[in-house]
């Protein structure tokens, strides 16, 4: 099991419609072979910056939604809602 945390810097007013599209990613992920669960956060320190938490079954798993052609649709829809591309830092237990 792995975990993939995901961090994003949603431009200011853009908040609902990042939402929105973050909603129809995690619709598509769950779908994906491999998905277990994902959490959403707000940063309090930087109320525009959101920090998800995905749990896959292994890096494979991660890897084959990651490169797949719904993902890459699916992030295409956040270009002009975020103020930079999105850090991915992949996580296994010790």
């Amino acid at each position: 099991m792995i975990k993939v945390l995901i961090e994003r810097d949603i431009a200011e007013g853009l908040e609902v419609p990042y939402e929105e599209v973050a909603r129809r990613v995690l619709s598509a992920a769950i779908q994906s072979p491999g998905f277990i669960s994902g959490e959403s956060f707000r940063d309090l320190e930087h109320p525009n910056r959101r920090v998800i938490m995905v749990t896959w079954q292994n890096i494979h798993s991660w890897q084959r939604w990651e490169e797949s052609e719904a993902r890459r649709d699916a992030i295409s829809n956040f270009a002009p809602i975020l103020l930079e591309e999105e850090r991915i830092t992949l996580l296994e237990p010790l």
